[in-house]
């Protein structure tokens, strides 16, 4: 989705009262964010709104990337989020044959998930198609990419093919590379 460098287009201030649903879905979406939701997005801060390509939405505080939404898609933090934040979101690994196609922004596909490099979760938290996740590199400590999923994780085991992440946010792409003014 970020493949090229992009340009932020119109900026505009959020409503407190739209700022307090954000807040109020980001804690819905992210649960183990809510400890660290004032942190996050202060309530006395201004959030703003940036309009990017392809109808993108971009949710920023003092010119930091936050939160970006396609449309009607969920909120999903930027990486930099991630990175402060790592124990906040749900988690899958790709093996190390992956990661020049992720970090190139190719579709994640399953045989990058299951084979013996990848890690999935166990049965006990699996996740669902649509879900938010957050990427993992095998033998690398910082997140890589960060997307919603196409296919649940139950399903990723038993077909052991298929694509699970048509696109996302990735290090290196064009939203990582923004700068806010």
């Amino acid at each position: 989705m970020f493949k090229k460098d992009i340009s932020a287009g119109a900026k505009s201030k959020v409503k407190s009262s739209v700022q307090r649903a954000i807040r109020t879905k980001v804690v819905e979406t992210y649960p183990l964010l809510a400890p660290h939701i004032d942190e996050l997005i202060p309530k006395k801060s201004q959030l703003d709104l940036l309009k990017l390509p392809d109808r993108v939405s971009l949710y920023a505080l003092e010119n930091e990337a936050l939160f970006w939404q396609h449309m009607d898609d969920p909120l999903i933090p930027h990486l930099r989020v991630v990175h402060a934040f790592p124990t906040c979101f749900p988690r899958i690994g790709i093996d190390r044959g992956a990661i020049r196609f992720v970090l190139s922004g190719a579709t994640l596909m399953a045989p990058g998930l299951t084979s013996a490099g990848g890690r999935l979760p166990e049965a006990d938290a699996q996740l669902q198609e649509g879900d938010v996740v957050v990427i993992e590199a095998e033998g690398k400590e910082e997140a890589c990419l960060v997307g919603q999923l196409r296919m649940g994780t139950e399903d990723i085991k038993e077909k052991k093919k298929g694509v699970v992440m048509d696109s996302g946010h990735y290090l290196g792409d064009g939203l990582w590379k923004l700068t806010i003014d």
